[in-house]
């Protein structure tokens, strides 16, 4: 039996040429260059955002873009229904939609309403869009890869929705990897702080805004000494890892988080 298994292209870390690859948040600073990268190593992607974040930040224009609230269940559905009348199947889902409060403020600080967008725009959007690509992914096996933090495993004060909801995100792909094995796939990555308009806020919520890295920008010093690799990670940081588990060559990994850090202790 295991002879039998063909032997992955360890030349290409990365999912086979022509495979069908959903970016959901592919205009924030994580997805615009995962995008670039999977157009580059020619796949075949669809980017999935709010219309006016498209708008702002449009893709390439080779890519298949749908704009989408993916905190509307309505939403969801009708963008994967566009999805598989275009492709009829599709290999892997990147989901990568998220925001946090800005400033970062104490529990008792943070109103209700506060709390319910965190949860819904990290936690309801991942539930909701991988239960609408499952369908699509079951045809031929396939992938999933979420995005979590690491706030989801080391707590920092003023982040506690963003943190239970990023937790959540594991929980939920570790779910999804349970049920749906053999056939897909789900495994989450785990980034520190990036450089990205994700420090504002989020890419589609003014986030490329420079007026909002302010407060990111005055405690950068202080965490800087708690990285070993010692700077902050940038983009494509994160898009190799994100690349390598959608790939044949981590084929026999599922409901695992991957811990991109610089070297920060992880639990």
């Amino acid at each position: 039996m295991i002879n039998s298994l063909p032997r992955p292209d360890f030349s290409r870390l990365g999912p086979v040429a022509g495979s069908k690859v959903v970016v959901a948040g592919g205009c924030g600073g994580i997805g615009s260059a995962l995008v670039k990268s999977c157009v580059e190593n020619d796949l075949r992607v669809a980017v999935l955002d709010l219309p006016q974040s498209l708008e702002r930040h449009p893709p390439p224009a080779s890519t298949l873009c749908i704009g989408v609230n993916g905190t509307e269940e309505q939403s969801v559905r009708s963008a994967f229904r566009e999805i598989e009348a275009q492709w009829q199947h599709i290999d892997h889902l990147c989901f990568l939609i998220g925001f946090t409060l800005v400033p970062p403020a104490a529990l008792e600080e943070v109103t209700l309403r506060q709390w319910e967008d965190i949860l819904s725009g990290n936690l309801r959007a991942a539930f909701l869009l991988t239960r609408a690509a499952v369908p699509l992914l079951r045809k031929r096996g396939g992938t999933i890869v979420t995005v979590s933090s690491g706030l989801g495993f080391s707590v920092l004060k003023g982040f506690g929705p963003y943190g239970a909801a990023k937790a959540g995100l594991v929980a939920l792909t570790k779910s999804l990897a349970a049920e749906h094995a053999p056939s897909i796939r789900a495994n989450a990555v785990a980034p520190s702080a990036i450089l990205t308009g994700f420090m504002g806020g989020g890419t589609g919520r003014g986030g490329d805004d420079p007026k909002t890295w302010e407060w990111f920008a005055e405690k950068t010093p202080a965490y800087l000494p708690l990285i070993p690799l010692g700077r902050l990670a940038v983009p494509d940081d994160v898009v190799g890892p994100i690349l390598f588990l959608m790939s044949e060559a981590a084929r026999f990994m599922t409901g695992q988080t991957l811990h991109v850090k610089g070297g920060r202790i992880t639990p």
